[in-house]
């Protein structure tokens, strides 16, 4: 063996030859073992957080040492809206908009934006180690995938699980997409709030509201008390000037309104606010929009004088209209609030009616909490089976439609009424023009030929007449349905496109699905949702969440803190193994992994004892020593006559390694990967090496066969249980002390541990 453990040139070796000789794919041989990969973005490159894939492949690893046909599929995720995001920075920096473009060719564009970007991430992880069949993988926009997608939206759609309504949505007017509730982001944040007199009618005096949002005022239908607030309830009935439009708003009462919040007294502008939009639904109350998809003010007759302004700029001069007026009783300039904005570009998030698509929960998670009451699921750790149930409880229903091209579109199709209005379009021409209206107004001066041609987006109002079809129907004028589904849409039918027709048989449910502990909500029950509606059955049996990586102060990692690790970093300075190690050394399931150079220099340090270690029993062989068969006993023909307590040493080392054995088998089987890689590391480095070495080191030194037999066995058998940890050293030492054409992955726990 070579004097040092040369990471940065065996690792690459044994990776081209695990893949020449179609080790990472599953063997026919043994009970189906699956595992489906999280598809990582198409475009994406790795980061900290992608090495918590390594538990997936430690689970792979582990079956298929123990006679299991595993199989880990990968794949990819077009990543809707993340992925548009990236690529409209990237027209930004090239002084262009999405708004350049028509539908069509700004889905190409993109599309080949991530083909020459995509294919990174997969060759990062061959660097650490993974044992996936590459040639499965599945990419979320292949045509099987769009299919199933389809399939399942019709069939929703015939089962009355589907329905399209205005709704109040938190919309982002900069990325011009609405987001579901999982993807808005809370901040606290210090803003003014404005105290502002609406005054009285047919009484003396004013009814003062507190509010941070001034702006929409115009729009406002009413004001609201609590019934039960003896301070205000008098005022039930009443009515007040719009201090902006001088309209006649009557107070009303409800139960939601906070006593204690400002003066007890709210406006309600009910297509802004979705608390608001609640009363006004509940109560049949008006609601006018006073913001559009832009975030720009809409006043048609501009009473307001805000027309066509942004949200700030409108804020501005509504405040100085009200102060003109004196109807400002005083402004509170530091008022501490939670804050919706976009978990992508930050901003501030505008609630915003707007027709979408729905599904109906109430009957479908109905099966989802039943699994996971009785465990069909196994959540590890334990504590995430509350986290499923206390979601699935207040789980409403979902809005699937998104306002971005890259994505699958929802096969639907518009009729269009020359009589009635209820289509909205925005189109480019060939000159580069963008048009907006409505569509009939747009038909008188275009044909409709030439608007789909340069179609950008469709509104359809929810009364508006659809068909749902894959291509367009031939029985009249359409026009198509510009929404994609939402990712999670796709996404959550995973354990469904990834596996073969006939291997539902045999890999149904599939037997593990790692993940990270924040996309429960988002991923893992869509995933129950569609397999039990389409399948009833769930997807998997066990579900395992994965921990989150800190860096060395124990702060989460992101990219605004600045404090995001590069893996490839460590991997180039310590192997692969060191870091994949240091992702678990110390961590107990579900536990923060605090990720340091410390840590990972560490777990380098544990390879090369490993290499030192194979290395002192290669040494201490000699050529013509013929290896005792381990349980004939240990008095064999050797030179060298084994004394009492080297004899009670080796019985000694055979009970610890056996006991050592047996908790190893039960904590992997029930996914307990740290513990069992902690116990390793303590019995290989503190008491193989350490203390078994230096008790039997005379007759190491006279070259007894029967000790380094003992010795060599059970190293090697520590290489088993190691290899699904740390699979590159391991391989190496293997193929040294088993010839280089052969590997540890055919070789089984059952049979060659000690």
């Amino acid at each position: 063996m070579n004097k040092r453990f040369d990471h940065s040139t065996v690792e690459p070796l044994i990776y081209s030859f695990w893949e020449n000789k179609n080790l990472l794919k599953a063997p026919n041989a043994g009970k189906p073992y699956t595992v489906l990969m999280p598809p990582p973005n198409a475009n994406a490159s790795l980061h900290a957080g992608h090495g918590m894939y390594v538990i997936d492949d430690i689970a792979v690893r582990y079956k298929r040492l123990g006679g299991f046909s595993s199989l880990w599929i990968p794949g990819m995720d077009h990543a809707g809206f993340e992925t548009q995001y990236v690529y409209e920075k990237k027209l930004t920096k090239e002084g262009k908009s999405r708004l350049n473009f028509d539908r069509k060719t700004l889905y190409e564009n993109i599309f080949k934006f991530v083909k020459d970007n995509s294919g990174l991430i997969y060759q990062q992880f061959k660097r650490l180690g993974f044992l996936a069949d590459w040639d499965r993988s599945v990419f979320t926009l292949d045509q099987k995938v769009i299919d199933r997608v389809y399939e399942t939206f019709k069939r929703m759609i015939g089962d009355g699980l589907v329905y399209r309504d205005e709704y109040i949505v938190n919309y982002c007017v900069h990325c011009g997409t609405s987001l579901a509730e999982l993807e808005i982001k809370h901040i606290e944040r210090v803003d003014p709030l404005y105290f502002i007199k609406y005054p009285l009618i047919k009484d003396i005096g004013f009814v003062t509201v507190a509010t941070v949002r001034p702006e929409p005022i115009f729009a406002d239908t009413h004001l609201a008390v609590n019934p039960h607030d003896k301070k205000n309830k008098q005022l039930i009935g009443k009515k007040v000037e719009n201090p902006i439009t001088g309209d006649t708003m009557d107070i009303i009462g409800d139960e939601y309104v906070d006593p204690n919040f400002g003066t007890g007294v709210i406006k309600l502008t009910p297509a802004h606010d979705p608390n608001d939009w609640q009363i006004a639904k509940k109560k049949g109350l008006p609601i006018i929009q006073a913001i559009d998809w832009r975030g720009r003010m809409i006043d048609v007759e501009n009473t307001s004088g805000v027309h066509g302004m942004k949200v700030k700029a409108a804020r501005e001069a509504i405040v100085k209209k009200l102060h003109d007026k004196k109807l400002i009783e005083k402004i509170y300039e530091k008022h501490f609030h939670s804050v919706i904005t976009c978990y992508k570009c930050g901003r501030d998030l505008e609630p915003l009616i707007i027709p979408n698509w729905f599904i109906k929960v109430d009957e479908l998670k109905k099966p989802i909490i039943k699994a996971v009451t009785t465990d069909d699921i196994f959540f590890h750790p334990k504590k995430y089976k509350k986290q499923m149930l206390q979601w699935l409880e207040i789980m409403h229903d979902w809005p699937i439609s998104r306002q971005i091209v890259w994505g699958i579109r929802i096969p639907v199709w518009y009729k269009i009424d020359r009589n009635h209005d209820t289509i909205a379009v925005r189109w480019i021409d060939k000159q580069a023009k963008t048009h907006t209206g409505s569509l009939i107004t747009e038909l008188a001066g275009a044909d409709l030929r030439i608007i789909k041609e340069g179609l950008q987006e469709v509104v359809a109002a929810p009364r508006a007449n659809y068909v749902v079809s894959v291509e367009e129907p031939k029985d009249g004028e359409y026009i198509p349905e510009t929404d994609t589904f939402d990712t999670w849409f796709s996404s959550g039918q995973w354990p469904l496109v990834t596996l073969k027709e006939d291997e539902f048989k045999t890999r149904f449910p599939t037997d593990m699905m790692g993940t990270l502990a924040d996309i429960l909500k988002f991923w893992v029950s869509r995933m129950v949702l569609f397999s039990l509606y389409l399948k009833n059955e769930v997807p998997f049996k066990n579900v395992y969440l994965w921990s989150m990586i800190a860096d060395k102060t124990g702060a989460k990692m992101s990219k605004s803190k600045g404090n995001v690790v590069n893996p490839i970093n460590f991997i180039d300075t310590y192997g692969a193994d060191a870091f994949r190690a240091s992702l678990l050394f110390g961590i107990g399931e579900g536990g923060t992994v605090v990720l340091s150079e410390d840590k990972v220099r560490a777990m380098r340090n544990f390879a090369n004892k490993l290499w030192n270690i194979g290395r002192f029993i290669d040494m201490n062989e000699t050529a013509t020593l013929q290896v005792t068969p381990l349980r004939q006993g240990f008095e064999g023909q050797g030179s060298y006559k084994l004394q009492v307590t080297h004899k009670k040493t080796l019985k000694e080392l055979e009970k610890e390694f056996s006991d050592l054995k047996k908790k190893y088998i039960k904590n992997m089987d029930n996914l307990k990967f740290s513990r069992c890689f902690d116990d390793l590391y303590e019995f290989v480095w503190h008491r193989f090496a350490d203390y078994y070495v230096e008790e039997l080191k005379d007759p190491i030194k006279n070259s007894s066969k029967e000790i380094l037999t003992v010795l060599e066995e059970t190293f090697k058998s520590c290489l088993l249980l190691l290899h699904p940890f740390m699979p590159f050293v391991t391989e190496a030492i293997w193929q040294e002390f088993n010839g280089q054409a052969s590997s540890i992955l055919n070789e089984r726990l059952n049979k060659n541990i000690v």
